[in-house]
Protein backbone atom coordinates (compact mmCIF):
# COMPACT_ATOMS: atom_id res chain seq x y z
CA UNK A 1 0.00 0.00 0.00
CA UNK A 2 1.46 3.36 -0.81
CA UNK A 3 1.67 5.85 2.06
CA UNK A 4 0.26 9.53 1.27
CA UNK A 5 0.81 12.23 3.57
CA UNK A 6 -1.24 14.79 4.38
CA UNK A 7 0.56 17.54 2.65
CA UNK A 8 0.34 16.27 -0.99
CA UNK A 9 -3.10 17.36 -0.49
CA UNK A 10 -2.71 20.72 -0.19
CA UNK A 11 -1.80 22.42 -3.22
CA UNK A 12 1.44 24.32 -3.28
CA UNK A 13 1.10 28.29 -2.76
CA UNK A 14 2.69 29.90 -5.98
CA UNK A 15 6.29 31.82 -5.31
CA UNK A 16 4.55 34.71 -6.19
CA UNK A 17 2.33 34.46 -2.97
CA UNK A 18 3.26 34.77 0.43
CA UNK A 19 0.67 33.68 3.00
CA UNK A 20 0.80 34.80 6.94
CA UNK A 21 -1.85 34.81 9.79
CA UNK A 22 -2.42 38.31 9.11
CA UNK A 23 -2.51 38.49 5.24
CA UNK A 24 -0.79 37.60 1.90
CA UNK A 25 1.95 39.30 0.29
CA UNK A 26 2.05 39.37 -3.72
CA UNK A 27 4.75 39.81 -5.98
CA UNK A 28 4.25 41.64 -8.60
CA UNK A 29 5.07 40.29 -12.58
CA UNK A 30 4.92 43.81 -13.71
CA UNK A 31 6.70 46.31 -10.91
CA UNK A 32 4.30 49.70 -10.98
CA UNK A 33 4.61 52.90 -9.80
CA UNK A 34 2.75 53.44 -6.83
CA UNK A 35 2.55 57.15 -4.77
CA UNK A 36 5.48 57.54 -6.45
CA UNK A 37 7.39 54.67 -5.40
CA UNK A 38 8.47 51.49 -7.82
CA UNK A 39 6.48 49.17 -6.02
CA UNK A 40 7.13 44.95 -6.95
CA UNK A 41 5.44 43.42 -4.07
CA UNK A 42 1.86 44.47 -2.15
CA UNK A 43 0.46 43.39 0.98
CA UNK A 44 -3.20 42.67 1.56
CA UNK A 45 -4.79 41.95 5.09
CA UNK A 46 -7.34 39.73 6.05
CA UNK A 47 -10.69 40.98 5.38
CA UNK A 48 -13.57 41.57 8.06
CA UNK A 49 -17.24 41.21 7.58
CA UNK A 50 -17.34 45.36 8.62
CA UNK A 51 -14.58 45.41 5.44
CA UNK A 52 -17.06 43.02 3.12
CA UNK A 53 -20.22 44.43 4.25
CA UNK A 54 -18.46 48.18 3.32
CA UNK A 55 -17.63 47.25 -0.19
CA UNK A 56 -20.95 45.91 -0.45
CA UNK A 57 -22.91 49.63 -0.17
CA UNK A 58 -19.55 51.28 -1.52
CA UNK A 59 -19.92 48.88 -4.79
CA UNK A 60 -24.29 49.50 -4.83
CA UNK A 61 -25.14 46.51 -6.71
CA UNK A 62 -21.92 46.62 -9.34
CA UNK A 63 -19.61 43.62 -8.25
CA UNK A 64 -16.88 45.52 -9.79
CA UNK A 65 -16.79 48.22 -7.97
CA UNK A 66 -17.71 46.08 -4.79
CA UNK A 67 -14.64 43.92 -5.52
CA UNK A 68 -12.30 47.39 -6.14
CA UNK A 69 -13.44 48.88 -2.81
CA UNK A 70 -12.81 45.54 -1.08
CA UNK A 71 -8.91 44.77 -2.60
CA UNK A 72 -8.55 49.06 -1.71
CA UNK A 73 -9.38 48.98 1.86
CA UNK A 74 -7.40 45.43 2.44
CA UNK A 75 -4.47 46.79 0.44
CA UNK A 76 -4.51 50.66 1.34
CA UNK A 77 -4.50 51.37 -2.18
CA UNK A 78 -6.93 53.79 -4.24
CA UNK A 79 -8.97 52.27 -7.09
CA UNK A 80 -6.67 54.43 -9.00
CA UNK A 81 -3.65 52.75 -7.95
CA UNK A 82 -5.83 49.53 -8.58
CA UNK A 83 -6.75 50.30 -11.92
CA UNK A 84 -2.57 50.71 -13.19
CA UNK A 85 -1.92 47.39 -11.70
CA UNK A 86 -1.80 45.18 -15.20
CA UNK A 87 -3.82 42.38 -15.36
CA UNK A 88 -2.19 39.69 -14.46
CA UNK A 89 -0.87 41.09 -11.50
CA UNK A 90 -4.64 42.72 -10.46
CA UNK A 91 -5.24 37.99 -10.82
CA UNK A 92 -2.48 37.53 -8.74
CA UNK A 93 -4.22 39.93 -5.91
CA UNK A 94 -7.04 38.47 -6.49
CA UNK A 95 -5.55 34.71 -5.88
CA UNK A 96 -4.25 36.33 -2.78
CA UNK A 97 -7.72 37.18 -1.51
CA UNK A 98 -9.19 34.12 -2.12
CA UNK A 99 -6.28 32.36 -0.07
CA UNK A 100 -7.19 34.73 2.79
CA UNK A 101 -11.11 33.73 2.65
CA UNK A 102 -11.53 30.36 1.34
CA UNK A 103 -11.61 27.23 4.35
CA UNK A 104 -7.71 26.14 4.68
CA UNK A 105 -9.08 22.50 4.29
CA UNK A 106 -10.90 22.54 1.51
Amino acid sequence: MTQVSQDSTVPALPKWLKLTDEGVTVTLKYATVISGVMTDALTMRAPSVKDWRASKVAGNGDYEKQELSLFGSLTGLSEAELLILKYKDYQRLSAGYFRLVDEDDV
